[in-house]
């Protein structure tokens, strides 16, 4: 069995060389190389389908309960206000900057430590599986979605996000929504009581005001936000619509077609379409062992805003990781290095509770 000091180290090294490997959602062939080095150094057999690597524990037993480890690889792109490379590890005052480093390289490499430690070990109450996942950022195809059909059944996991090693229970799903609101064309220079732009006032007091009935003692409200509006091509026309765009983050109280529906029927534009209905919420029930077990290490418990890969699951799903989600996808990204050592060390001792 590894011990946890080599563990961490090497994991360090490793989220440093994927901080310098540019991995953006589809492209993220070269990490995925460098995970596949992280088995080999560990002499864990593993698996790589397109840019998703996993394995199972050495004693694999059929009948038993699986437990999911993932986090993802891919990252966004890095944003204009950077004042460090991006694609430079720089560990400044137990910072460890670079992009990806928080969302979500210290989560998964944590998490590979962590299966490492447990590889080889006998007799464990539940199967281990971990996918080093592609495409989470842009919820692609080919992320932990279509590892499902691939990997073993799974019956709880554990995704890795930056959430301050405290328990996120539950997670808010996701739509987007595309609306139009419409208006009758016209010449900017005669009288016009149907501008689309001025009809647009009233649907956005209404989106900002609506409140959604029901409200989840962990996840809160459903919110509602526009986000972007568009219309017109030049001064002197009066555009016969306007487009927005909504983005519903969905509570557990809720699913995201009986969103839909309340939109459709209740929303003042002229029409509203939702561009895709699955990225539903998540939870995982307090009293599940995985979660008492938390809860023992004196974790807290919350719900979250955020979406991850936790909406491509079917079974219960802890959001646990190292990190603070509030760092993701901002300019000089960084994680503390005693995050990753601290992540590591509960990510451990909470498997060996239900283990």
């Amino acid at each position: 069995m590894m011990k946890k000091k080599e563990l961490t180290n090497k994991a360090l090294e490793l989220l440093k060389s994927l901080i310098e490997t540019p991995s953006f959602s589809s492209e993220e062939g070269n990490t995925a190389l460098l995970i596949e080095d992280w088995f080999k150094l560990f002499k864990i057999d593993y698996k790589r389908t397109k840019n998703n690597v996993w394995a199972i524990n050495r004693y694999f037993e059929e009948g038993k309960p699986t437990l999911l480890l993932n986090s993802h690889h891919d990252t966004v792109k890095p944003n204009k206000g950077y004042t460090k490379d991006p694609f430079k590890a720089i560990i400044e005052d137990d910072k460890l900057y670079g992009l990806g480093s928080n969302d979500a390289g210290g989560c998964l490499v944590s998490l590979l430590a962590t299966f490492a430690y447990f590889y080889d070990k006998k007799k464990l109450e539940y199967n281990l599986v971990i996918v080093a996942s592609a495409e989470e950022e842009s919820s692609g195809p080919n992320g932990v979605n279509s590892m499902l059909s691939i990997i073993p059944k799974v019956d709880v996991a554990i995704v890795g996000e930056p959430t301050l090693m405290n328990l996120a229970i539950a997670e808010k799903g996701l739509v987007v929504f595309d609306a139009k609101v419409k208006g009758t064309p016209s010449h900017a220079a005669h009288p016009n009581n149907d501008n689309a732009i001025y009809n647009t006032i009233e649907v956005l007091q209404w989106f900002n005001s609506y409140q959604f009935e029901k409200k989840s003692p962990v996840l809160g409200d459903v919110k509602m936000t526009v986000t972007q509006i568009n219309a017109g091509k030049q001064h002197n026309a009066v555009p016969a619509e306007v487009d927005l765009v909504i983005d519903v983050r969905v509570n557990d109280k809720y699913s995201n077609e009986e969103i839909a529906q309340i939109l459709e029927k209740k929303s003042p534009c002229t029409s509203i379409e939702p561009r895709s209905l699955h990225l539903n919420s998540s939870s995982i029930p307090i009293n599940h062992e995985l979660v008492q077990a938390g809860i023992e290490l004196g974790r807290e418990t919350y719900g979250s805003p955020t979406l991850s890969d936790q909406a491509a699951l079917s079974c219960p799903s802890l959001k646990l990781g190292p990190g603070d989600s509030t760092r993701s996808h901002t300019a000089d990204e960084f994680i503390y290095v005693a995050e990753i050592e601290e992540g590591i060390d509960i990510y451990i001792e909470l498997l060996k509770k239900i283990l």
